[in-house]
């Protein structure tokens, strides 16, 4: 399967979850929901996985690690996210903009930026296959 061939699928994976999104709500922390997952071809032993993380009003993810192996590209997607990784300073991430997250990261600080709209993101893993699970809760 080549890229452009993912890319496609991947693009119309994020597609139909903004044209049907499921809002996380009710106290909810977060909702992930998988959109996609392949082993590529072209990297024997790396897949790539496509994530929505979903945050209803006020909603945040505890601080976490993902992966050893896990390269992170992350775009929002509908709302505002409020993210810090590693050192870096927070930054609020408006529709459109993106962050990356090197192998080896820690998520500090991953929310939704507002406390009466829902926010979403995509994160997209590039990992080995295997090296699971792709997200841990800070101890």
């Amino acid at each position: 399967m080549s890229l452009s061939r993912i890319s496609t699928i991947v693009a119309v994976c994020v597609a139909a979850q903004l044209a049907h999104p499921l809002v996380a709500s009710g106290g909810e922390l977060e909702e992930v929901v998988t959109v996609f997952e392949h082993e590529l071809p072209n990297s024997p032993g790396k897949k790539l996985v496509a994530l929505v993380v979903n945050y209803g009003p006020g909603g945040k993810s505890d601080a976490h690690t993902h992966a050893k192996s896990a390269f992170i590209y992350a775009r929002v997607l509908s709302g505002s996210i409020r993210s810090k990784v590693n050192d870096e300073d927070e930054k609020v991430y408006k529709v459109g903009e993106q962050f990356f997250e090197l192998p080896g990261s820690k998520h500090k600080v991953s929310e939704n930026a507002s406390t009466t709209e829902p926010a979403s993101l995509l994160a997209v893993f590039i990992v080995e296959a295997g090296d699971e699970p792709l997200t841990s809760a800070e101890k």
